[in-house]
């Protein structure tokens, strides 16, 4: 248990960040955070990364990030798993030389529209696609997974594989638990369907972040995030340490204080029902 990211500073070249749970919940940017980062830049020589399973491409968050509070000079570099899909989706089309590829059926709201003008292709109807492109639900605060078993159902009868551009289940977006492209995407396979996630914790977007660093050896970079399933399980899968922030999404099942107190018996159990060991444990991202 750190007192702080200033205990492990020096121990690395390489800070990855996740935002969501860690920078901010969406609606407020959380102080202690963008002290971190300031006091991080101030006192290393880091490179400092956000790694994000946002459905947008990276310069519309980077917008928002801003609205936030947390300005561009606070970090290197963002990637989301919306620039991931989209490079991935538009270069399998170039290389099969088929340039009006994919036809797409959409599930997923319009702000995400950016993402698959990126990935290129044809949105069609369901009877006309070849592949399904989720970013998340059509009315996330309205609706529940239950609510696409249809549609879903209907996508299996044409044997339709999906893409999901955003592997999370859940985000705290300030005091409420949203739904997120996971939900969708983890009941379609359970339905029978076929899935390729690309974003944390799939190797994909780790492999993204060192391509650009490939002077830094992973044993000198470190994720920062909240989520066993998507952070931590991604670093552990991409050979790099993580330090888990204990009041985000998993605040509940730590039963974390007001205060911050972690018990470390609970921490043991939490982690390892998910079969995950990250290095450290902050309640949450402070210096």
């Amino acid at each position: 248990m750190l007192r702080g990211l200033s205990d492990v500073a020096d121990d690395y070249d390489l800070f990855i960040f996740d935002l969501w749970g860690v920078m901010h919940n969406g609606v407020t940017a959380f102080p202690d955070a963008i002290q971190c980062l300031q006091l991080l830049r101030k006192h290393t020589r880091c490179e400092i990364i956000f790694l994000s399973n946002a459905t947008r491409l990276s310069r519309s968050i980077t917008a928002h990030l801003s609205e936030l509070g947390i300005k561009e000079n606070l970090y290197d570099k963002l990637v989301t798993s919306g620039d991931v899909t989209a490079s991935i989706v538009a270069r399998r089309a170039k290389e099969q030389n088929r340039p009006n590829r994919p036809k797409y059926f959409h599930i997923g709201p319009e702000r995400a529209r950016p993402t698959l003008d990126a990935c290129g292709g044809q949105e069609v109807a369901l009877e006309n696609a070849e592949l399904i492109i989720c970013t998340g639900f059509f009315q996330e605060e309205e609706e529940v997974v239950e609510d696409y078993t249809e549609l879903l159902k209907s996508a299996l009868s044409f044997n339709l594989p999906m893409i999901c551009a955003n592997p999370d289940i859940i985000v705290n977006r300030g005091n409420r638990i949203i739904p997120c492209p996971g939900t969708i995407a983890a009941f379609y396979e359970k339905l029978g369907g076929v899935v390729e996630r690309f974003g944390k914790p799939c190797p994909a977007i780790f492999d993204c972040v060192f391509a650009q660093h490939t002077q830094v050896p992973r044993s000198r970079a470190v994720m920062i995030g909240d989520s066993l399933s998507t952070d931590i399980r991604g670093a552990r899968q991409a050979d790099i340490d993580s330090i888990w922030i204990g009041g985000g999404i998993h605040v509940k099942d730590l039963m974390m204080k007001p205060d911050g107190q972690l018990e470390s018996d609970k921490i043991r159990e939490v982690a390892e029902s998910a079969g995950e060991k990250p290095k450290a444990i902050l309640p949450w991202l402070c210096w």
